[in-house]
């Protein structure tokens, strides 16, 4: 009987977001810019940290890997809504909706993971300065870095087949702009207990244990803050985390407020807006972020552009 509603139900409708014909084109072209905007920011921030050797320290390693996230996090979603956009055609496959589940609690996983990391990384530099390089040694990133990735893709795995074990029947609208599993689950007719609970249980470690550690993490900051008496410190030490809690406030505000608390009367518009900000608009503004409160960004930028000036 599964199969026979699987086989049925080829395909999903995303609409999610309902524009009128006469703006089609005009959101079509703000997507690709902030799409494009995403792309090429967070590929500049990878190649800069690759190329240059000033930036081979754990806090450039973990915003490589956040970059890389934000890269791909973003394009699980947005090239299937600028398609449909311009096809007028809001159909996804079965397989595709499926692969595009994965993909996007993969790095969306990843995402969450990695601000705890780095919130670590910052936790260590100004509580243990004298300490902070044989802490944060180059082997320790790499054996933190692999459970992060092994977790949140063994995460998503066991998502997405106990979502493919699922019947689904006639209903195939899908009121969002791309396949978000606890929409998808709304269409099945079968008994989605098992996915309730294990979304539920693994929501902590994915979610809400690594933002209670990065909420952890900046007491312990803010507390050895109140103990530095100069200003220069404070002002130090506010530059050094700024960018991170900014990027940190963008992603958990926004996931917080569509999945661990939902409003009861929450519209499809307010939910589609607040998916698209931790989406496309944070992945898109944390390259700007990190580069324009970062000196060391800015140095590399200008010292990779003279070398292929002087190549040249």
């Amino acid at each position: 009987m599964t199969g026979n509603n699987q086989s049925a139900l080829s395909q999903f409708l995303l609409l999610g977001l309902s524009i009128p014909p006469e703006h089609q084109h005009l959101f079509y072209a703000l997507f690709l810019a902030m799409y494009l905007t995403n792309i090429l920011g967070n590929l500049i921030i990878i190649i800069l940290i690759l190329l240059d050797s000033h930036l081979h320290t754990p806090m450039y390693l973990f915003l490589s890997n956040l970059s890389f996230s934000d890269f791909c996090f973003s394009s699980v979603t947005m090239p299937k809504l600028l398609q449909n956009k311009q096809s007028q055609d809001p159909s996804i496959s079965y397989v595709s909706c499926l692969t595009q589940m994965y993909f996007f609690m993969v790095f969306g996983g990843m995402e969450s993971l990695l601000l705890v990391a780095m919130a670590y990384d910052r936790y260590v530099a100004i509580c243990f300065p004298l300490h902070y390089t044989s802490i944060m040694s180059p082997k320790f990133c790499v054996s933190l870095l692999m459970p992060l990735w092994t977790l949140a893709t063994l995460n998503s795995m066991m998502h997405t087949l106990l979502m493919a074990i699922l019947s689904f029947c006639e209903n195939n609208v899908i009121p969002h702009f791309f396949c978000d599993i606890t929409t998808v689950l709304k269409l099945a007719c079968s008994d989605t207990y098992i996915n309730d609970l294990m979304i539920f249980i693994m929501g902590g470690p994915i979610i809400v244990i690594p933002f209670l550690l990065i909420v952890t993490s900046y007491a312990r900051i803010v507390s050895s803050i109140l103990k530095v008496s100069s200003t220069r410190g404070i002002n130090k030490i506010f530059s050094t985390c700024g960018s991170h809690l900014s990027v940190v406030s963008l992603f958990y505000g926004t996931v917080i407020g569509v999945y661990l608390c939902p409003s009861a009367n929450s519209s499809t518009v307010k939910e589609n807006t607040m998916a698209m900000m931790y989406i496309v608009v944070t992945p898109m503004l944390n390259p700007f972020i990190y580069s324009l409160r970062n000196r060391e960004i800015k140095g590399a930028l200008i010292r990779v552009i003279c070398k292929r000036k002087i190549s040249l």
